[in-house]
This record gives structure tokens, C-alpha cells and sequence, in this order.
């Protein structure tokens, strides 16, 4: 079967904005709702594990946030913490929706940025099931100190000149002024990290989507610094799975381990390796253990 046959392409509104899904129906009547992260599309970021969860079983309906990949909304590429918020909300209620999924049995999954959303999502919806935070950014602004360690002052100070000029030019109406998701120290991009810079390689291998624009408007970077939602992690009342690779240097294993440490559900799942390891040669780690922690908390036969 190809990717084409195990997914079907489908819409749903978010405040009047189209957002673009894949949805794997699946026939144990639990799904996992996806989507990649900071600026990745759901085709690089999810679907590797979408596939695998539905090998298993499960439905999974992966996202893209508004302003890219397939879904509508303008200025492209900007990505604020509160759109992509009300994204997410409207996903897990399309999720709920689907015919064969079982509205009690919906699960959260995210990575880095997005398994922040996750995060702070099931902090403040106690009808999710269960949710899962994959090398999660849960605290921005250490995650912002940690990569100045990475970067070279003059490519920081043209990174905040681009981001206040995109701003400004944003409340104009001008088109966004872009930056990349990741490069080598030196050069204007989100994350300048050695593990940062394995991006590219992690997700889009041997150039597989070609259609994702790695990059971002400029004006974005300043939610991400402020970004903190493992400080709700105590009000998480489902079953919460942080997997945290322990060399991270991009949003830092600590971090995502207090997360755990704080949700009364707490589960925590530490493997070797950067920011994209479960991406990489902690794949079949990762899925293993995140599909036995959704065997566990969403099966019912």
C-alpha cells in the first residue's frame, strides 16, 4: 500500500480559516491528532510516525497550521503561539468528529514547538485522552538563551533587525520577511545548533518535500522566545508520555524532564541524541515506546 492509499486529504475551519489535513482511518476507534514542528509541514514532520500509529491501529489526523503547507491563511509563513493554539483546538474537535473515532479516545502528539502546544492543550482540555511531547520545547526562553551559545553576535543582531522590521512591516500589510529554520552559526536562522543544523537531513531526506519551505517570517521568533508551557504541565489530568533526548541542544533535556516530573500522569522516556535523534537512529525507540504508551491509554479491545 502506498503513503497515497493510507491517507486521504481532508478540510476543516479554524475562525473562518481552511486548514489542511491528512486523515489514516483507523479501526480501534482511538485517534492521534499531529502536526510537525515550528514551520514543518505534516507530510516532513508527522508522517513517519502517522504511519506507524495506524499500522498499529489507530486513526491519526495531521495538520498544518495555518499560513503553511496546504493550509489557507495570509501573510504566509508567520506563526504566532495563539493561531497555531486555536489551530490545534479545532484540530482535536475534527478529530472527535470522524466517524469511527470514539470522542473519549483522542490523543495529543507533537514535536518540539508543536509538542509545546500538545502540552499546554492537555493542560487546558481534560477531554483528551492522553498526549505525547516528542523533544518538546516547553520553555522558550531557555531554549532562546541556550541557542545564543550557538550563534555569532552579528547574526543575532540582523536576526532581531529582521524580526522588528518584519513586525512593523507586518502591521502594513507587507509581505512577510523570511528566515530559515536552520543553518550554521553565522547565518540569520531559527536554530544555529549542532543538532539544530540536522534538520534537513532528519526530516526532508534525500530531498523527499521538495514542496516545504524550510523558513519562516522573521516576526515569529519572538512568540517561540516567550513560549512556556511546561508551567502548566501540573494541570495535565491525562496520561502524558515526554519523550526527551538527552543530548538535546536545541530546547534542552531539562526542561522536558521537570515537565514529566510535574504532570500527575507523567510518563518520561529518555533516549540518546540531538533534538531530531527520534527522527533519526532512536526512530524505532521512539515509536515503539510511544505506541505501547497509546496501546495502553486508548485501547479498549
Amino acid at each position: 500500500m502506498t503513503t497515497v492509499e493510507k491517507h486521504v486529504g481532508v478540510e476543516f475551519a479554524c475562525a473562518g480559516t481552511r486548514l489542511a489535513a491528512s486523515h489514516y482511518c483507523g479501526t480501534n476507534g482511538a485517534c492521534v491528532v499531529m502536526t510537525g514542528g515550528l514551520g514543518v509541514t505534516k507530510e516532513p514532520g508527522t508522517e513517519r510516525f502517522a504511519e506507524a500509529f495506524h499500522a498499529a491501529g489507530f486513526s491519526v489526523l495531521a495538520f498544518d497550521h495555518r499560513g503553511i503547507g496546504a493550509s489557507a491563511g495570509l501573510p504566509r509563513q508567520v506563526q504566532t503561539m495563539r493561531g497555531q493554539a486555536a489551530d490545534w483546538e479545532a484540530a482535536i474537535e475534527f478529530a472527535a468528529a470522524l466517524p469511527e473515532v470514539d470522542p473519549a479516545r483522542v490523543a495529543a502528539w507533537g514535536f518540539s514547538t508543536s509538542a509545546g502546544h500538545a502540552v499546554r492543550l492537555a493542560a487546558r482540555h481534560p477531554e483528551l485522552a492522553a498526549v505525547i511531547a516528542q523533544s518538546p520545547n516547553v520553555h522558550g526562553p531557555a531554549a532562546t538563551r541556550n541557542a545564543a551559545r550557538y550563534q555569532r553576535v552579528g547574526a543575532m543582531l540582523r536576526m532581531t533587525g529582521r524580526g522588528l522590521l518584519d513586525a512593523v512591516g507586518g502591521l502594513f500589510g507587507r509581505p512577510a520577511r523570511l528566515i530559515a529554520l536552520g543553518g550554521a552559526p553565522g547565518e540569520v536562522a531559527v536554530l544555529t545548533t549542532p543538532d539544530g543544523a540536522l534538520g534537513d537531513a532528519a526530516l526532508n531526506p534525500g530531498g523527499s518535500h521538495p514542496e516545504w519551505l524550510q523558513a519562516i517570517a522573521a516576526r515569529s521568533t519572538f512568540g517561540v522566545m516567550a513560549f512556556r508551557p511546561g508551567r502548566e504541565a501540573a494541570r495535565i489530568t491525562c496520561p502524558a508520555l515526554f519523550v526527551v533526548c538527552d543530548d538535546d541542544r536545541s530546547v534542552l533535556p531539562g526542561p522536558g524532564i521537570r515537565a514529566a516530573e510535574r504532570a500527575p500522569y507523567g510518563e518520561l522516556v529518555r533516549v540518546p541524541g540531538g533534538h531530531y535523534a527520534p527522527f533519526l537512529d532512536q526512530h524505532d525507540v521512539a515509536v515503539r515506546a510511544e505506541i505501547e504508551f497509546l496501546q495502553r491509554h486508548l485501547r479498549t479491545d
